[in-house]
């Protein structure tokens, strides 16, 4: 691992969010992208992984699974999924995550979000591992589902990472295989050095 000075958080954020018709969404939560993130998130040390989520409904399904992992019989079954769940955090609106990161810290964090396209702000990893590495302002890494965050929460952003390029053309990860391969970029060891 690499060391790092900065606070990083990461927010999966399902609304607001667009569709594949361009329309902008809330999408459903997903089992696991709960689980799968947050175990990204442990592995790579993220102080909180914000699930931003506005539906009543849709939140108690995520307190429900994580009362079940943290306080349920799924805590002594697996206590490494229980160690996983604590760092995350279920919060209505992305607004309520910056308030939450600037509480800890006192002041607002850097925004960073993810896209597949590229923009006038587009930042390459390893400038934003330097970033991570060098400076104490907190990083807040924001990952869109369904097809991607609405244009509003993209222009308020500082920088966007630029896009993961696979070997092919195809180009649609599934958003916790894009979490895991970023945080390995951005906070994993130097393996190729």
């Amino acid at each position: 691992m690499t060391n790092r000075v900065a606070p990083v958080y990461i927010g999966l954020i399902h609304y607001p969010v667009y569709n594949k018709n361009m329309e902008v969404v809330t999408t459903s939560i997903t089992n696991l992208d709960l689980h799968d993130i947050s175990r990204s998130a442990t592995t790579y040390n993220v102080d909180k992984y914000y699930i931003v989520h506005p539906v009543p409904v849709h939140q108690q399904v995520v307190s429900n699974v994580l009362s079940y992992w943290t306080e349920g019989y799924g805590a002594i079954y697996n206590p490494d999924r229980k160690e996983a769940f604590k760092r995350v955090v279920l919060i209505d609106t992305l607004e309520q995550a910056v308030a939450d990161i600037k509480f800890i810290h006192g002041e607002d964090p850097v925004l960073v979000t993810t896209d597949a396209r590229t923009y006038p702000n587009t930042v390459a990893y390893s400038w934003l591992k330097s970033e991570i590495q060098t400076n104490k302002k907190p990083i807040f890494i924001l990952f869109g589902t369904g097809w991607g965050l609405e244009e509003k929460a993209m222009k308020a952003a500082d920088y966007i990472l630029e896009p993961i390029k696979g070997a092919g053309d195809y180009n649609h990860l599934s958003v916790r295989a894009a979490v895991a391969i970023i945080l390995d970029r951005l906070l994993g060891e130097d393996w190729w050095q």
